[in-house]
């Protein structure tokens, strides 16, 4: 293969808050030729995903922070160009730990092979990806709706909120979305079948969400935190299971917020409620990887799992689409089309 350069785009600098275009760089090198078991792929899909902003933090979390000067990291969907792993040949699509460059070089047993036939490629960095296997299992194992009870779900239009309630209303529950606009909350209910869905940038969203919940909430999906988390506490039933998939709201957060302490208000409610908050990471269920994938895939066949993607086009264009991701700025899961596909 001829030599390819390889345009990546690297940390410059760790953010304080927000992180801001400047604590990204472009920088150029050579794609890697594959050594024995490894597989060379040219990006065709990047996914951005909230978690990517602990990773640009030095503080101690589940998994290692990105390194001054490392590439990013990131899902993506990958065209395979040269392969030296047996069960993956040149041609095939792939999904995997790319990271935010051009082409990637990676062992085969850390990609998975997607069947283009039964869904779009993208779709394996969505809905059938790490996002709807994130809603599927912690929905699932925490969650555990039942027929006729309520979900509330945070983030409802988002890749992973979007999935929690229409998989509440397969299991036979009401789902009521909260997302962050009017156009959102119209998609979420019109589009994907929840019951209700309310606007959290709405004055009287407390008011709203009270109404919409009258018999309260039994299982609340949290991917957000802060007001939302605020409004949906008192409204939860007696034994209801919080199943805790982020807080996007204070990824940004450079300190605790002033004003009141809540913690005594959260640790009784807990008790009196007898509530069950756990916080997962999708990394914890891989055992259920196979089952979740082939449940979502069947689901998204028969038309009773619908999905909604964002894309812009341009590895260029990531850094300021991650930043406008904190900051609800997508509608649908998040994709960079770093190079053309041909869908034909």
């Amino acid at each position: 293969m001829m030599t390819q350069v390889n345009r990546q785009i690297v940390l410059a600098s760790r953010p304080v808050g927000e992180p801001k275009s400047t604590d990204f760089k472009m920088v150029e090198s050579v794609a890697r030729e594959p050594e024995t078991g490894e597989v060379l792929c040219r990006s065709i899909y990047l996914s951005l995903d909230p978690y990517m902003r602990g990773r640009m933090s030095a503080a101690k979390s589940y998994a290692k922070p990105v390194e001054i000067g490392g590439v990013m990291e990131g899902g993506v969907v990958g065209e395979v160009l040269s392969s030296n792993f047996s069960d993956i040949k040149t041609g095939d699509f792939v999904v995997g730990a790319g990271g935010w460059q051009e082409y990637f070089t990676l062992p085969g047993t850390s990609l998975r092979k997607i069947d283009s036939e039964r869904a779009p490629i993208s779709t394996a960095l969505g809905v059938l990806g790490m996002p709807g296997m994130t809603a599927y299992v912690g929905l699932s194992n925490i969650g555990k709706p039942q027929p006729g009870e309520t979900v509330a779900v945070a983030a409802a239009s988002g890749a992973v909120g979007s999935v929690v309630g229409q998989i509440a209303k397969i299991k036979g529950a009401r789902a009521v979305g909260i997302a962050g606009s009017s156009e959102k909350c119209r998609f979420v209910v019109d589009e994907l079948g929840f019951d209700d869905c309310i606007n959290h940038r709405d004055p009287d969203f407390k008011e709203q969400l009270q109404k919409a919940c009258s018999d309260g909430i039994d299982v609340y999906f949290e991917n957000v935190g802060g007001p939302v988390f605020k409004a949906v506490l008192p409204l939860l039933n007696q034994f209801a299971r919080v199943p805790v998939c982020g807080v996007i709201a204070h990824y940004n957060d450079t300190a605790l917020p002033e004003g009141p302490d809540a913690t005594p208000l959260i640790l009784r409610s807990a008790l009196v409620k007898r509530l069950t908050i756990r916080g997962f990471l999708v990394f914890d269920y891989v055992d259920q990887e196979a089952e979740a994938l082939e449940q979502l895939t069947q689901w998204v066949s028969d038309g009773r799992l619908k999905y909604r993607e964002d894309f812009v086009s341009g590895l260029e264009a990531a850094p300021e689409a991650f930043i406008g991701l904190l900051k609800g700025k997508n509608f649908g899961k998040l994709l960079v089309e770093v190079s053309p596909y041909d869908k034909a």
